[in-house]
């Protein structure tokens, strides 16, 4: 199988992820009738607290990775307390 992904625009809080499964070539033991193939679309509704200019994808060995880190008034800060 060979997968082919696309994350390229983010609308607003909406991530769309889009691409195709490919069948390859194989020998050995066959597998790919339980495997599906073709044209395939996900959409992911983010949180409101994301960073979104700094949305990050990386597709290797066909697996697709997006990292989608919080804002920075979003992280949670230590409050120094005196008395």
């Amino acid at each position: 199988m060979s997968r082919r992904g696309v994350a390229r625009e983010l609308n607003g809080a909406e991530l769309p992820v889009h691409g195709e499964i490919r069948n390859r070539e194989r020998t050995g033991v066959l597998r790919d009738r339980t495997r599906h193939t073709g044209r395939f679309r996900y959409q992911v509704t983010l949180p409101q607290d994301t960073d979104e200019e700094h949305v990050t994808a990386d597709l290797t060995d066909g697996v697709l990775t997006v990292k989608v880190p919080k804002a920075e008034q979003a992280k949670p800060r230590g409050i120094e307390i005196t008395g």
